[in-house]
């Protein structure tokens, strides 16, 4: 297990060399616009998303998880809290499928557990939640009244307009 950490950044290119230096690392995953670094130590997936125009730095949390098994876990805890917002299966999202949950804090913060089911799906160029739209493979179900999902797929608080997705 690792905490995520999903930034938005002015440059991807100058933030993908401060945090490669930061952390001694190379980046995980790169595309247009977005960068990931999933580390050991610190157990840490650091998510970059070039947002010049994002009004927040923080694009949302995380924790990354290892087994399905533990994401139904937080999503029946979450549920039985009545903090569970929606549920996503085998969601193609930032250039990898992923099963995942997501809860709201009382602020607006998103937080998601998720597992990658395929590190590198076949999905072409960019899948279409890394496109700030609703990711077609994805299957939402949530606590309340289902609502139209508004970039379904990792977009962070409801007030930050990610370009990418989240996570992979």
């Amino acid at each position: 297990m690792r905490i995520q950490l999903a930034l938005n950044v002015r440059d991807i290119d100058e933030a993908v060399d401060y945090y490669g230096k930061l952390f001694g690392a190379s980046p995980h995953k790169r595309r247009p616009g977005y960068a990931n670094f999933a580390l050991d130590e610190p157990p840490l997936k650091l998510v970059l998303f070039e947002n010049t125009d994002a009004p927040e730095r923080i694009n949302h949390l995380g924790v990354e998880v290892f087994d399905a098994a533990r994401v139904q876990e937080a999503g029946s805890r979450l549920a039985a809290a009545d903090i569970l917002a929606e549920t996503e299966e085998q969601a193609v999202c930032c250039h990898a499928e992923q099963t995942k949950v997501w809860s709201d804090e009382p602020q607006g913060l998103r937080w998601e557990w998720y597992v990658i089911t395929d590190d590198a799906p076949d999905v072409g160029e960019a899948p279409a939640c890394c496109d700030g739209k609703v990711a077609e493979a994805a299957t939402l179900t949530a606590a309340a009244p289902a609502e139209p999902a508004t970039e379904a797929c990792c977009a962070g608080s409801a007030e930050v307009s990610a370009p990418a997705c989240c996570d992979a």
